[in-house]
């Protein structure tokens, strides 16, 4: 049986992942900071397949060795999806509180990084790595500098693992928009209800899970296109 863990999966992309991966035989461990919405993901999520829980934050280092010791000897995937908005709305750079940008950048950048450096020794020959990132990565929007800037430093490291691990396979991926209750929070006065939900990124991971495209950058919704 093949073991995952995903990270921030109480709901959105993250649950919906989740879903999918158990109802193709996976054992997972998944995680979320609020512990009243991951039970009852669990929850739902344990009528499907094998799955633990644990709540807490992927910046505590105590929280993510508890993710590596549940998944047990031999991991076979690792989802860095839990992130952060910084604060809503979103501030310019000229106005972004210093000690909010370090909570963006220890959750969405060092987290994942410091999971990977726990994981790596325990991770299959061929394990994939999937790094949730963004378009804001990439593209300079206002207003979107501190996120931004996280999933960017996020990008950066994940293409350095790949060169890094050869054996593995290290991606970076890009949803795309969606209607979630981050993306809401991004946009607080805006109608969001025309973004597609998440569960219409997931096959563009399971390609990524599945396949053997190399290490690098993907856009999910590319990939759903590709397979169409």
């Amino acid at each position: 049986m093949s073991v995952g863990i995903v990270t921030g999966a109480s709901r959105g992309l993250g649950f919906e992942l989740a879903k999918e991966l158990l109802a193709r035989g996976w054992r997972l461990v998944v995680d979320a900071r609020g512990a009243a919405e991951l039970s009852a993901a669990r929850a739902e999520l344990a009528r499907i397949g094998r799955v633990i829980a644990i709540a807490g934050d992927v910046a505590d280092p105590a929280h993510r060795a508890a993710l590596v010791d549940a998944a047990g000897p031999t991991i076979d995937l690792l989802v860095n999806n839990a992130s952060v908005l910084g604060p809503s709305p979103q501030p310019v750079l000229a106005d972004y509180p210093l000690d909010e940008l370090e909570r963006v950048f220890r959750v969405n950048v060092v987290g994942p990084l410091a999971l990977v450096q726990l994981a790596l020794p325990r991770l299959s020959a061929g394990a994939r790595v999937l790094n949730v990132s963004s378009d804001a990565a990439v593209e300079a929007y206002v207003g979107w500098g501190g996120y931004g800037a996280s999933k960017a430093a996020l990008e950066q490291a994940t293409a350095v693992l790949a060169a890094e691990h050869p054996e593995l396979r290290v991606y970076a991926v890009d949803p795309g928009d969606m209607r979630t209750r981050m993306h809401q929070e991004a946009f607080p006065d805006e109608d969001i209800s025309d973004r597609p939900p998440p569960e219409a990124s997931v096959p563009g991971l399971l390609a990524l899970i599945d396949g053997e495209l190399p290490s690098g950058r993907y856009r999910a919704r590319e990939l759903v296109e590709a397979l169409a």
